[in-house]
């Protein structure tokens, strides 16, 4: 093997194009000056487009029905409240980093989502905001916290709940937090010898979910001169600066990629689906809470439940199947017949006038290339990502349009985006077609290493 070449990837959770590549990319110095001298374009992101099971996706190249990976939480069993949060445990895949490890080269891998608890690598590994907190062993080596902590003292793994009202605070809890992640990122960039750096900054995420509405005209609440209305160009434009100071670090021979794992789009409001599926006869509580609640699976009525629902910026369906379920009552061989009638019924839900959204539904083993773990039975894009799944029962309506847990404005968005250079190379301009299972196998071919033949996606070229 011919000596490997240096790879950077800039992960930007949550980074969408409609501001980063079209609205903002001219005003962005660092962004324009690497699409003027690359390939960039949109990034089709997984089915889900969530931050869990994205990143693992793009660095594996294997979409989330081989991972077993649909969202932040899983079922890990058939029972009702069998649900577990993701963590490197779950990750039986190679990625990027354990690959390059295998040619003895090292890797530096910061923030990425889905690294806690470490796991060891060739190299340095710094875990992700799913770590339960600062005190927790986030670090491989062990000793690399201790190092984190000299060089960045008021580092943190992630911002205190995005979802308040307390927007002054989150604010600057979302600077705070990027320059501390950026004073890491220099000095390890430029002390550790590594061969491939990933790091991931989820403060963007953050930022859209906190501010979309202060800054995104076509949001129900946006109010012109609002405090807000530049928060999210400020940032955008503070993050520049700051890529920029880190890539002046790089040598002038390493491929730089920045991409993100999904985009952003307006929220226009939720849909109730545990309520829905309680009103259309689907589900049945002992007694219906007096207040909007979580789904206590304890006072759900499983000898009359058929199916019931979980909430996020998608959604999820689960039916109550003899044999499989603990109180199972719908008979397997009804089973196919009654998820096309939800998916039907569902996808024909209207507006809160009956409009119709735009709403998809699909089944897994459809979309996946094999179906591992527990999936949902149904993944519920509702308004085709325009509105968010709400999983609470007890609400006064079917839509509703604050955010049932907590304030939100955004949902996630099918494309992110990307933005490859490559010093050696002549492509530019836009690419069209690309997907987030192409930058593995891209980033492989760029630096001179075979790309394993059990990769879904593509190399990148211009």
């Amino acid at each position: 093997m011919a000596e490997a070449r240096r790879a950077l990837i800039i992960g930007l959770d949550c980074a969408t194009p409609q501001y980063v590549l079209d609205a903002w990319g001219e005003r962005l110095p660092t962004i324009h000056q690497l699409m003027s001298q690359g390939i960039y374009g949109r990034l089709e992101s997984t089915i889900p487009p969530i931050t869990v099971p994205a990143w693992m996706s793009m660095v594996s190249s294997k979409d989330p029905g081989q991972l077993g990976l649909y969202g932040f939480r899983n079922r890990k069993d058939y029972t009702y409240t069998g649900l577990s949060i993701g963590s490197s445990l779950n990750m039986r895949e190679p990625t990027l980093w354990d690959i390059v490890g295998r040619y003895g080269l090292k890797s530096a891998v910061i923030g990425v989502p889905m690294t806690y608890p470490p796991r060891p690598l060739r190299g340095w590994l710094v875990a992700s905001f799913l770590t339960p907190s600062m005190e927790s062993e986030y670090t491989y080596p062990a000793e690399l916290k201790a190092e984190i902590a000299r060089v960045a003292p008021q580092y943190r793994i992630d911002v205190r709940d995005f979802r308040t009202e307390h927007k002054d605070h989150l604010l600057q809890q979302i600077y705070d937090m990027t320059e501390q992640r950026f004073t890491l990122l220099k000095h390890l960039i430029a002390h550790k010898d590594w061969d491939l750096f990933m790091f991931v900054e989820m403060a963007v995420d953050r930022l859209y979910h906190g501010f979309w509405r202060y800054g995104a005209r076509d949001h129900r609440l946006f109010e012109p001169g609002n405090p807000y209305e530049n928060a999210l160009w400020e940032y955008h434009a503070f993050l520049d600066a700051q890529l920029g100071e880190l890539l002046e670090l790089a040598d002038e021979d390493t491929i730089i990629l920045v991409a993100s794992d999904h985009g952003a789009k307006t929220m226009v409001g939720g849909i109730c689906l545990n309520d829905w599926l309680i009103r259309e006869g689907y589900l049945t509580l002992k007694q219906r809470p007096a207040e909007r609640t979580r789904l206590d699976m304890e006072k759900v009525d499983w000898s009359r439940t058929r199916a019931w629902g979980e909430g996020g910026y998608y959604g999820r369906v689960m039916l109550n199947v003899q044999g499989r379920e603990p109180e199972g009552i719908v008979p397997r061989e009804e089973y196919e017949s009654l998820r096309d009638e939800l998916a039907a019924r569902l996808t024909a839900l209207g507006d809160e006038q009956g409009r119709p959204i735009g709403t998809r539904v699909f089944k897994p083993e459809q979309i996946y290339r094999t179906v591992r773990g527990l999936p949902p039975d149904l993944i519920v894009y509702f308004g085709d990502l325009s509105w968010r799944s709400a999983g609470t029962v007890g609400n006064e309506a079917v839509h509703i349009f604050e955010n049932d847990t907590g304030p939100d404005d955004a949902n996630h968005a099918q494309q992110g985006l990307f933005i490859l250079y490559d010093p050696r190379s002549s492509e530019r301009g836009e690419v069209q077609g690309a997907t987030i299972y192409d930058v593995a196998p891209t980033i492989l071919t760029r630096m001179g290493l075979p790309v394993p033949a059990d990769m879904i996606g593509t190399p990148l070229a211009g």
